[in-house]
């Protein structure tokens, strides 16, 4: 017996009875399976966490807009709107940042 190159088409096409092939239920399930596991891994991409250690500052890269800390009557508020932070400035830890309880006048 010859098969086509498109025999998964004409199995799936076909108008044959579930007495016919009774195995086609479980053929379609597990197509339907495939493919929302093959949808899924694509829309979740291929991101990754890298955790920087406390001991090391980072340089900020193109295009980074973030919302910030304002240190505000003698605490740090976070700030509601985004910002556009220049490419190359330094990100450092808190541990490098010595905090003063009185702020100098601007």
């Amino acid at each position: 017996m010859r098969y086509s190159r498109r025999w998964w088409w004409r199995s799936l096409s076909s108008s044959r009875s579930l007495q016919q092939d009774p195995e086609r239920p479980s053929r379609l399930i597990g197509i339907l399976l495939f493919c929302v596991v093959l949808v899924l891994g694509f829309a979740s991409g291929c991101t990754r966490a890298v955790l920087i250690p406390e001991s090391s500052p980072i340089r900020i890269g193109p295009e980074t807009k973030a919302r910030i800390y304002a240190y505000i009557d003698g605490e740090w508020t976070l700030m509601d709107n985004i910002v556009d932070i220049p490419e190359g400035w330094y990100v450092v830890p808190p541990s490098f940042v010595e905090e003063s309880k009185e702020v100098s006048p601007s």
